[in-house]
């Protein structure tokens, strides 16, 4: 029986080895349950636990683990594209390119510093390529750098140990700085909230109900409005002076003492306002008259053919006599403009009677189960694609070999792509929240697990034999970098604390420090900040961390 059990976690085999897997990735994501002051490794877990089992000897087939790191991370990579790939290129305009470049400062820095500290102590570059993944706390930094080295025929296994040396204390790094930058500007962060929610200046649309008393729009249709002032605003109902209500329509005419309900951006308020006339509360006026003739209703796009068709495409106003209002697309709120094209899971807002409402609901859909299936077919081209690219050798000069995305590299770019571009050309990119979370846990255990299972045999030994200054090392990396911009952002550019906290986190695609943050405060500032630089940033950590192992070479 013990004969047995040895031969099962000792020797290699693929049972054995998707064994050590599973095991570490259980045990792994256990711990990572447990905090300590708030702080936590969490998924970081998987790898000291494959780098323990396999200090005490339990190693798996080489080849096998290799498939599952990279399959793994490819999983994983492709996941982040699909999720920020809608949203990357609309985070580099207005305030989001402020915070990118923020980001951006703090990447080339951390290189820099990883280029000091490598010849000031006369240290392998590709240790220090390592050193930094883990100093940003970057896994497919990581993976990234391991498969560049092993394409040019090195063995790239003592990276995860490199990595796994510096990543505890860049966690603290990260969370620490900030609060340093706290202290020595002295901020009020109560204060701060207290403005921040005062002062909402997001683009979600905003409902208002303003009378009209304006002489200068009385006997015009909404669609004139619309074209002489290019102000984005839907007006869905209209309340005569009568006591009337009528569902608003582009032929719809206003007149003196109306009131209409109408949605519209935040920053476009006033503007609409002195283009109509005079706000009033919502509380006072009733919008519950002939409540069983019109009503407003959220409907899902769940069907396929749909996708990729404006709202103006499909004429639903003028065919069922409704109003669609806004468009609620993931966790962002969208004015329902003519343009605006529709991607399978928008949830569209539309008022008019029962009966219309319905039509309209069998036009797009409407059926939550249609969502729930996976569509497999655009991940799996995706992926296939992602890898093509990822191979394309280009070449740099000065770099004597050419310089390849990686299958990282190439899987982030082509999921961006797909996911931001796909539904113009009828890609149907939709997964559900929870499987796209699946997905990209899953990719990311199996990546840590496969690379502790291989790093952990000489760990100690890496250690013991000069190691250990890589943790001075990788502080360093951390912490210089993050110091110098968040004075930047903070006592030349003013930025409110927790957008400057999101965005240190997001610049080093840090969970546990967004969880921190956002433990810290009642606003979404620091979410808002993260998703804004995530993207850019985890497309340069990958790319930089290829540079810098080319130039070791």
């Amino acid at each position: 029986m013990i004969s047995w059990f040895k031969d099962i976690f000792l020797t290699q085999s693929i049972a054995q080895s998707i064994i050590l897997i599973a095991l570490t990735i259980a045990i792994g994501l256990y711990l990572g349950k447990f905090k300590i002051k708030g702080i936590s490794l969490g998924i970081t877990w998987i790898l000291f636990v494959g780098i323990i089992l396999s200090h005490f000897g339990l190693i798996g087939d080489a080849k096998l683990m290799s498939f599952i790191k990279d399959f793994g991370l490819i999983l994983f990579v492709y996941a982040i594209g699909l999720q920020v790939g809608p949203s990357f290129f609309s985070s580099l305009r207005k305030g989001g390119l402020k915070l990118n470049m923020l980001a951006v400062l703090i990447v080339v820095l951390g290189c820099l510093v990883t280029l000091v500290i490598g010849y000031a102590t006369n240290t392998d570059l590709a240790t220090m390529t390592g050193i930094m993944t883990g100093a940003v706390t970057n896994t497919p930094a990581l993976g990234a750098a391991q498969q560049t080295l092993e394409d040019a025929g090195q063995n790239g296994s003592f990276l995860s140990s490199a990595y796994a040396v510096a990543y505890p204390l860049a966690v603290i790094g990260i969370i620490f700085v900030p609060m340093l930058v706290k202290l020595i500007f002295r901020i009020d962060t109560k204060k701060e909230e207290q403005q921040s929610i005062q002062n909402n200046t997001t683009d979600n649309p905003s409902s208002m109900s303003i009378k009209v008393t304006n002489k200068g729009v009385e006997g015009k249709t909404l669609q004139t409005l619309h074209t002489i002032y290019k102000t984005p605003f839907v007006v869905s109902r209209i309340k005569r002076a009568d006591g009337t209500l009528e569902r608003a329509n582009k032929d719809s005419v206003l007149y003196i003492n109306d009131i209409v309900r109408m949605v519209t951006l935040k920053e476009h308020e006033e503007e609409v306002t002195l283009l109509l006339g005079e706000r009033l509360k919502t509380e006072e006026i009733s919008w519950d008259v002939d409540h069983g003739r019109l009503e407003s209703k959220r409907i899902v796009v769940t069907k396929k053919e749909i996708q990729g068709k404006t709202l103006g495409e499909l004429h639903l106003g003028t065919l069922y006599n409704v109003t669609l209002v806004r468009v609620k697309r993931g966790g962002t709120e969208l004015v329902a403009s003519a343009n605006l094209q529709l991607q399978l899971g928008d949830r569209v807002v539309v008022v008019g009677s029962e009966n219309n409402i319905q039509r309209v609901a069998n036009v797009l859909g409407n059926s939550l189960k249609r969502l729930e299936v996976p569509n497999l077919i655009p991940i799996f081209m995706g992926i296939f694609l992602g890898i093509i690219v990822g191979l394309i050798p280009i070449k740099f000069p000065g770099i004597p070999q050419p310089i390849k995305l990686g299958l990282a590299g190439g899987s982030l770019i082509v999921a961006i792509l797909i996911s931001r571009f796909g539904p113009l050309y009828k890609v149907v990119t939709y997964t559900t929240t929870s499987a796209n979370m699946m997905i990209r846990d899953i990719g990311i255990s199996l990546f840590l697990a496969a690379v502790g299972l291989t790093a952990g045999e000489n760990f100690v030994e890496v250690i013991l034999s000069g190691g250990y200054w890589w943790v001075v090392y990788g502080l360093l990396i951390t912490v210089i970098p993050i110091f110098i911009v968040a004075c930047i952002a903070r006592g030349v550019f003013k930025l409110p604390y927790y957008t400057i906290v999101g965005m240190i986190a997001g610049s080093h695609t840090d969970p546990p420090a967004l969880a921190f943050a956002n433990e810290s405060t009642e606003t979404d500032m620091p979410a808002v900040s993260y998703a804004t630089v995530y993207p850019l940033t985890m497309f340069l950590r990958i790319f930089s961390a290829q540079i810098l192992i080319l130039i070791s070479l």
